[in-house]
């Protein structure tokens, strides 16, 4: 599967400034196989990959003096490859597991920067508040599920992919639909690389829901890790239940009948830490930073992965992949999710606006940033006349130039509206950050 990361790796690769990578990213992302590929694709010797969690006795490596020389000499030596700095990809996989590997990674930038490091892992911010951590000898890059765009060159929809990359425009109805057609299949398959892999070999939609299942027990095994930070039980709780409230503003005591709002804040704390759910703050459009506002008790959320969403929800797919528009699918949360996974790629961070007053409330479903201006989004079927707390906002922020209301339309313009709208699949090249 091509990721687009790839290219991020290559320019870290490649870059003068380089320092060890620490790539981030909730478990089942592909981390490990698109870490693994670039090495050997790459770097002339290959990647030599060191995994912590197969190989716990590798862990001694790192006791005692963090030589790099010393550690590069001993992994060559249990490993039985020679490591060639420049021509070889050094990748400690799992390096949650051995704290001490973290601490090393210091040394290698200092003493033996030639050297290309990557180290990948889970749960990574709770090691680091235990340790001795490298600020400012090492550089870090977040790892999502894949697009859908990734998703369509994973399937072998070369060129579909290739126009959604592009800029946002109108469409023969042809084509339009059929790549409605094949978002829909991403709606309920998701973006996880084993549930599309589980997919393309079988071409069945029901082998990537049997993958979501495994993947859910393996989550809410992790969950046990976390005692005493968090109740186990509680944390699958809220894991689940987020998933039933996507599109809605959140209050803790939705989330769990059984356990105290203290211990359900917890719970939905670490669930944003580890990546599988993230908060989406309430924030004022001001100015930037979006995140300089946000608010600590008005939020919603989004899941890592809308085919993780869909199975832990429970919906009944035989009635709802019948649905012809998208924007009905289990009632709009299904839209509401793709567009929170797709920004999260695009910009790494969600806010929303929210205006709470008495008999007047107004709700703008996402704020994201380009070039500098903020942007308002909507996530909506109707038209623009439905869209009153859209042409709320743009009234109480006049620097806020045009709004976007991605939805099954067709691309449109309402210039004396300050309006775009825009198909879902045109999401993430509507707003990447260096677009």
């Amino acid at each position: 599967m091509k990721r687009y990361i790839e290219d991020k790796l290559i320019a870290w690769k490649n870059s003068t400034r380089r320092k060890p990578l620490i790539l981030r990213g909730a478990r089942q992302v592909g981390k490990t196989h698109t870490v693994t590929k670039f090495g050997e694709k790459h770097f002339s010797c290959g990647v030599l990959h060191v995994d912590l969690e197969k190989n716990p006795e590798w862990h001694k490596i790192f006791d005692g003096s963090l030589d790099p020389v010393r550690m590069k000499n001993e992994l060559e030596l249990l490993s039985g490859k020679k490591i060639n700095t420049g021509e070889t990809l050094l990748f400690f996989d799992e390096i949650q597991r051995c704290p001490k590997a973290i601490m090393a990674l210091r040394y290698f930038y200092e003493d033996m920067p030639e050297l290309h490091v990557i180290a990948a892992g889970s749960l990574l911010e709770f090691i680091f508040s235990d340790i001795s951590f490298p600020v400012g000898r090492v550089q870090f890059l977040k790892m999502f599920p894949l697009s859908f765009s990734e998703y369509l060159l994973a399937i072998n929809n070369y060129k579909l992919s290739e126009f959604i990359d592009g800029p946002p425009q109108d469409a023969s109805n042809l084509i339009h639909n059929k790549i409605f057609e094949q978002l829909k299949q991403y709606f309920f398959i998701g973006g996880l690389p084993e549930a599309v892999k589980a997919y393309v070999e079988t071409n069945s939609i029901r082998e990537s829901f049997e993958v979501h299942k495994e993947i859910c027990m393996s989550y809410k095994e992790d969950f046990a890790k976390y005692s005493p930070k968090s109740e186990p039980r509680c944390m699958e709780q809220v894991f689940t239940n987020t998933a039933r409230f996507v599109g809605r503003q959140i209050k803790y005591s939705h989330l769990s009948q059984e356990f105290s709002i203290p211990t359900i804040h917890k719970a939905f704390d670490i669930l944003c830490r580890i990546g599988v759910i993230n908060k989406i703050p309430s924030c004022q459009a001001d100015g930037l930073p979006l995140g300089a506002t946000t608010s600590t008790k008005i939020f919603k959320a989004s899941m890592v992965d809308i085919g993780i969403m869909q199975h832990l929800c429970g919906m009944p797919v035989d009635l709802e992949y019948q649905k012809a528009d998208l924007m009905s699918i289990y009632d709009g949360a299904m839209a509401e999710q793709f567009i929170a996974q797709e920004l999260m790629i695009a910009q790494e961070s969600l806010y929303y606006w929210s205006r709470q007053k008495k008999n007047s409330s107004a709700e703008v479903d996402f704020l994201a940033v380009k070039q500098g201006r903020i942007i308002p989004v909507e996530v909506k079927s109707g038209s623009s006349g439905r869209l009153r707390s859209l042409h709320l906002f743009l009234q109480s922020y006049p620097h806020c130039q045009e709004g976007y209301v991605f939805s099954s339309r067709p691309y449109s313009q309402l210039l004396d509206q300050k309006l775009k709208f825009i198909p879902l699949y045109f999401c993430q090249s509507a707003l990447k950050i260096d677009s």
